[in-house]
């Protein structure tokens, strides 16, 4: 109950100086900044500006990200609404990100435009300890079921990660605790009828122990690059293409013998992401079509040195993706935006220990159409979806959502969504599969009010929000079963048994106070829960999923010119390790205290200091959290 006490503390004192810019002179605050100037494409799939969208959207600019500081890109989504996440160890350990409740593998991930889950593993997903934020220049994030315009994964939201637009050359590198270093150059070149930009980078960190009770490092290695590119072959027609590169090293803990408890072991694992798409777009008067084809593929290695120098596990996931999508300006206000796509995942998995492999494949074909009408004081939009999968054959989608200006800068918001997921290829066809499994499915509802843009001079936003999970693919044992898939004496199978319902609201609070000053609060609290008919965890909380989050930032740009402090607080209330609501997580409390000195606009020197108080805590069981850090770098601009 304390961290409850502290969150309602920390909002009542943020509030009134967030939402009073009278607490700084007029003319020091700076003029309202149009909701036109916010796009996002992950509503729709085209450019929206953010006020004509009936589902919430956040965006995250590049000078945002900058001034958080540091490689760690949860750092940056925890300043999202809805967002809690949870991570094996420190940086680069496995990271899951929790969208109101859903399960991290209920979140499309795109990366400029690449849809990265790893498609081997056994719920697929991304995982979000391979994704640093130096090549990142935007962040975007959908809240709610969008499945309608995104297919698969779209049961909690949408989350977009662009890479940097440079024109020129931007590099920067960090050192800190724990002999840690990220660097980072990316390089741009463009025209009138092309453009190019490239990045690379480079982190590494000896880390924590992941185990709690372990005393030996397990650090982490990543190199990273990546790429965009295009050009005008005629007026209208575009020529693209993408590239993104991943291998990174990560050392683990196990279960060693002869008490298996979670402790020091010499185990490691090897993890390369490899993702590319080529595409033509055509933008005509009132039409525009994008025709593209993708590659993702994710290789996962496992290392015991004590047994042997070559791997003793690989797991490799493969995805194929042709598409056309494109919009129709019927008038002004009126649009059609559409698209189909068919799609070949490709799943391959030994364990040379215990003699397993798994060769398989799957299809998954796709249309959908979405009709909005986008005036200036209303928007009303509403579409369908129409899959055929080669395992589970067809499932159709629909959703629908409106925004309407009740005042300047006011406007209220709802929407509905539905969302789907596919099994994974493990479920449907490993040692445990079940070829007649379903696709799991959502609905998802919310409605909120909300005052302006939070890269706007002031922001104010509630939202309430509603979802229903259904068909939730879980694991059933065979020990005292007598379903037939046991009749091969497998120890268990999966199956469409799970139901969950996550309610909430989400509090949204932004305000430049004054010409130096900037601050903001997010707060979150969503109750996520077990609704399984006839489960012994029917009314627990879901694993991992604090009901309450807040994070609350300040910058403050001092009178020695160039010279910026910040911080930020994050809060979480206590939560459940397990299903069986066995295992408690304490709530906690971390701080980051950060200084940034500018020199001619080209220069920056930075600093920053990591859970200043030093605070233990952990958000998975049993594993490790870094404890006070420190870091400096420098970000030059050419």
């Amino acid at each position: 109950m304390k961290y409850l006490y502290l969150l309602g503390t920390a909002l009542a004192v943020s509030t009134p100086a967030l939402v009073s810019p009278a607490l700084a002179d007029e003319a020091d605050v700076a003029p309202f900044v149009p909701l036109g100037d916010a796009i996002t494409v992950i509503a729709t799939g085209s450019a929206l500006r953010v006020d004509q969208a009936g589902q919430p959207v956040s965006v995250v600019g590049s000078e945002e990200i900058d001034s958080i500081q540091g490689p760690d890109v949860a750092r940056v989504l925890e300043r999202l609404p809805g967002v809690t996440f949870s991570r094996n160890g420190s940086i680069g350990g496995t990271t899951s990100l929790f969208v109101r409740g859903a399960n991290s593998q209920q979140l499309l991930v795109l990366v400029d435009g690449l849809r990265v889950a790893d498609i081997a593993a056994p719920s697929g997903g991304f995982d979000f300890g391979n994704l640093m934020t130096g090549p990142v220049g935007r962040v975007e994030l959908l809240r709610g079921s969008n499945s309608v315009v995104w297919g698969s994964e779209a049961i909690g939201g949408v989350l977009a990660i662009t890479s940097r637009d440079v024109n020129g050359v931007e590099g920067s590198a960090e050192y800190g605790a724990r002999d840690s270093f990220d660097g980072q150059v990316s390089a741009g070149l463009s025209g009138e009828t092309y453009g190019v930009n490239l990045n690379g980078g480079y982190m590494r960190t000896d880390g924590i122990s992941q185990a709690a009770s372990g005393t030996e490092a397990d650090g982490f290695r990543q190199w990273r690059a990546g790429g965009r590119a295009h050009v005008d072959l005629v007026p209208g027609l575009t020529a693209s293409v993408v590239g993104r590169f991943t291998d990174g090293t990560l050392d683990l803990d196990g279960y060693p013998a002869p008490d298996y408890t979670f402790a020091d072991t010499p185990e490691y694992q090897k993890t390369r992401e490899l993702g590319g798409r080529a595409g033509l777009t055509w933008t005509g008067d009132a039409l525009t079509l994008d025709a593209g084809y993708q590659v993702s593929d994710t290789r996962r290695r496992y290392y015991d040195p004590t047994i042997s120098d070559q791997f003793n596990s690989e797991t490799q996931g493969r995805s194929e993706r042709a598409e056309l999508s494109g919009s129709y300006d019927a008038t002004d206000a009126v649009r059609l935006d559409f698209g189909g796509a068919h799609e070949w995942s490709h799943i391959k998995s030994d364990d040379f220990l215990y003699g397993s492999r798994i060769r398989a494949d799957a299809e998954l074909t796709s249309v959908h159409g979405l009709l909005g009408y986008y005036g200036n004081l209303f928007s009303l939009a509403a579409g369908v979806r129409y899959d055929d999968h080669s395992n589970f054959g067809d499932k159709w989608t629909f959703g629908a959502n409106g925004s309407v200006t009740v005042a300047a800068g006011w406007r209220i918001r709802a929407s509905y969504g539905e969302g789907f997921k596919v099994p994974t290829l493990y479920q449907l066809f490993s040692e445990y599969g079940n070829p007649d499994l379903m696709p799991e499915r959502s609905r998802s509802y919310d409605a909120g009010i909300e005052y302006g843009d939070r890269n706007g001079p002031l922001h104010f936003a509630v939202t309430g929000f509603r979802r229903d999970s259904r068909n939730l693919i879980d694991y059933v044992s065979c020990f005292g079963s007598s379903d037939a898939l046991c009749g091969d004496g497998r120890y268990g199978f999966y199956a469409n048994v799970g139901k969950a319902r996550a309610t909430g609201a989400e509090i949204e609070l932004g305000a430049r106070v004054s010409e130096r000053l900037r601050a903001g609060a997010v707060y979150t609290y969503v109750k996520s829960v077990n609704r399984t008919a006839g489960d012994l965890n029917r009314g627990n909380d879901l694993a991992r999923r604090p009901r309450n989050a807040l994070t609350v930032s300040a910058d403050w740009d001092a009178p020695l010119e160039g010279l910026t402090l910040g911080g930020d607080i994050r809060m979480v209330s206590d939560s459940y390790n397990d299903n069986y609501n066995l295992t408690p997580l304490d709530g906690y409390v971390t701080a980051t205290l950060r200084a940034s000195y500018t020199i001619a606009q080209r220069y920056e020197v930075f600093a920053r200091i990591e859970n200043v108080t030093d605070a233990d805590y952990a958000t998975v069981s049993g594993y490790g959290t870094p404890g006070r850090s420190a870091y400096a770098g420098v970000r030059v601009k050419m």
